[in-house]
């Protein structure tokens, strides 16, 4: 029998296999029903097609996808839904919304060719993304895509933009499986993971994978241990005693538009960890800088390196090797032998960070890194543990605590809006609580007891977010977008009615 990972995204003919029974079921019938008439209020029929990817929120593994690490998210009940028709006349890809007065309709040739202009950004780059990966991916496999058509296009996101719920990878999975589904085409999970995240880069961010991985191949009930090269799901049943209520900053993080001087510059800063370690740990200058991307890559010497006082942690080697103090452009240069600017030449949103950059913090970087991969293990051994709910709670609560705090003090990827909510979320019983997703922004996960919900979120909006409506930040009818609690959610669909 075939991996979950292997078989391709499930085609429904109703909404229940994806959204359940009950309200969940109403408001999505209420959702879709209104996206096929604003659908034939732009273009003058119903859509052919609907596809559906759900935002996710990520336990614990943060900023470590990339470096090549394997993460433990879960996706939430959010998504975004993509309506879509194929018309072979003009050959034009005109993308609408359901927000019409957020989101103006986006007008693109049907040209997979066409280079995204990152200075004009737009919220239509996002399908674009998945326009352009899908005709890469078709051409790369050998797979006749057919000659390009006109798309018609309506999209409905309610994964809250900015807050590191993954809206941006909901958009684009949903984007590109739409698109492959309106051409008749279908891949399984694990190649659609990949290649979805490839999609994104398009748009300027180094996305690591993990929130593709998880939109597409995430099945209801359970969270997942996320493994890459190649990407791998392995379900985790979290204890039935604990729920996770998320709660958003309000401040909002622009993952794409601030990436030279937050998340593309803290790739940069790994990559340049790893060389510097792999240089300091034996390899020659010229080896680390072709061979070395990622932390991963340099762990065995670190652990080799740490055996030599008893020890496996590769911080071990950080502490000895990478001093705390932030490097200069020249201090890197003198240790690799060679010019930045040529070490990160093929990759253009590299080569901003380096024009943004006044220095490159590699120790705390790297101990970020490494102690955050080993706390992704310690979370799905304690949930796979013979220990009783109660001491797992509490255990896995201790592990999100020490993971705010890398992400806080290490990788400095908080804001004062999240530790305040974190602060809140740990005074009023949460047994653990931390920033998810990119961070700068956006939004914080906190692990609950069941029976202390509704009072857990009651205190919080009377603590955090009372104070914003009285600014005018949000309204008091939208709190239930920015605070909720959710179980694990399904993953992405296509539905034909």
């Amino acid at each position: 029998m075939a991996r979950h990972e292997e078989l391709p995204v499930p085609i429904f003919t109703s909404l229940e296999p994806v959204y359940g029974t009950g309200s969940h079921l109403d408001e999505a019938e209420q959702r879709f029903n209104k996206l096929k008439s604003k659908f034939v209020e732009f273009f003058g029929h119903p859509p052919e097609i609907y596809a559906r990817s759900p935002g996710r929120v990520n336990l614990i593994g943060e900023h470590i996808d990339y470096e090549g690490y394997s993460v433990l998210p879960m996706a939430i009940k959010q998504d975004t839904i993509v309506a879509i028709r194929k018309c072979e006349g003009e050959k034009v890809l005109r993308i609408a919304n359901v927000n019409r007065e957020k989101y103006s309709m986006c007008t693109y040739a049907a040209d997979p060719d066409q280079e995204i202009d990152l200075k004009n950004h737009k919220w239509g780059h996002y399908f674009i993304c998945g326009y352009k990966g899908f005709y890469e991916y078709a051409k790369s496999k050998g797979i006749d895509a057919g000659k390009t058509v006109g798309l018609e296009v309506v999209v409905d996101g309610i994964v809250p933009t900015g807050s590191g719920l993954s809206s941006s990878a909901a958009f684009v999975c949903s984007s590109t499986i739409a698109i492959m589904a309106a051409l008749g085409a279908n891949f399984p999970k694990k190649e659609l993971a990949q290649l979805t995240c490839e999609c994104e880069r398009h748009i300027g961010t180094q996305s690591g994978g993990m929130d593709q991985a998880i939109s597409v191949m995430a099945q209801s009930g359970f969270a997942a241990l996320i493994d890459f090269n190649p990407i791998r799901s392995t379900e985790v049943q979290l204890p039935a005693g604990g729920t996770f209520v998320i709660a958003h900053s309000l401040a909002e993080s622009q993952k794409a538009v601030t990436a030279a001087t937050n998340y593309n510059n803290r790739v940069v800063e790994c990559r340049l960890a790893s060389i510097v370690l792999g240089i300091k740990l034996g390899m020659k200058p010229e080896e680390a800088i072709t061979k070395v991307k990622t932390l991963s890559d340099v762990e065995e010497l670190c652990v080799s390196f740490a055996g030599k006082s008893g020890s496996s942690d590769p911080v071990v080697a950080v502490k000895e090797y990478l001093k705390e103090e932030p490097y200069s452009m020249e201090d890197i240069e003198k240790i690799t032998n060679a010019k930045l600017e040529a070490i990160f030449a093929n990759s253009p949103s590299s080569l901003d960070v380096l024009r943004a950059a006044k220095h490159f913090k590699l120790h705390q970087r790297a101990a970020h890194v490494y102690s955050e991969a080993k706390r992704v293990y310690a979370f799905k051994d304690t949930v796979s543990s013979k220990s009783s709910e109660e001491e797992m709670l509490k255990k896995l609560g201790c592990l999100m605590n020490e993971s705010h705090h890398s992400c806080s003090v290490l990788y400095e990827c908080s804001c004062p809006e999240l530790e305040e909510l974190v602060k809140i979320s740990r005074d009023n019983g949460a047994l653990g609580a931390r920033l998810t997703g990119a961070g700068w922004g956006g939004c914080a996960v906190a692990l609950v007891k069941e029976n202390i919900v509704p009072q857990f979120i009651t205190k919080l909006k009377e603590q955090f977010f009372q104070a914003r409506i009285d600014k005018g930040v949000i309204k008091k009818n939208d709190l239930d977008l920015y605070i909720f609690a959710s179980k694990p959610s399904s993953g992405a669909a296509v539905i034909k009615f």
